[in-house]
């Protein structure tokens, strides 16, 4: 049983990137999938989470209207589209999956390796 979140890299203030989180080992159909990111020096927090059939999702406030997370069951993948991106937004960002639906980090009992997203002004 595995997550793994690809897809961060170096971007200018007002870029995009796409992250994936692809499942190993299980498939993600009856799971809610989050999105965590942590700072250096700061806790990890919820960015945005999906329920399993894809039709509920939840943002932090700051990332509404930026972020668009989505999944593709066939693909066993979760996405997160995050446009506008701000200088704060730097943060390794992880995926998570549970079975209840929020941004609490202690709903999720799957993690995966983070990915390196890093937003220069």
């Amino acid at each position: 049983v595995q997550l793994q979140a690809s897809g961060g890299g170096l971007v200018q203030a007002g870029g995009s990137l796409r992250l994936s989180c692809a499942a190993s080992g299980f498939t993600l159909d009856y799971y809610t999938i989050g999105w965590f990111r942590q700072a250096p020096g700061k806790e990890r927090e919820g960015v945005s989470c999906i329920g399993p059939s894809g039709t509920n999702s939840f943002y932090a406030d700051s990332v509404k209207g930026r972020f668009t997370i989505s999944r593709d069951n066939a693909k066993n993948t979760v996405y997160l589209q995050m446009n506008s991106l701000k200088p704060e937004d730097t943060a390794v960002y992880y995926c998570a999956s549970g079975h209840r639906y929020g941004l609490e980090k202690n709903l999720y009992i799957s993690w995966g390796q983070g990915t390196q997203v890093t937003v220069s002004s």
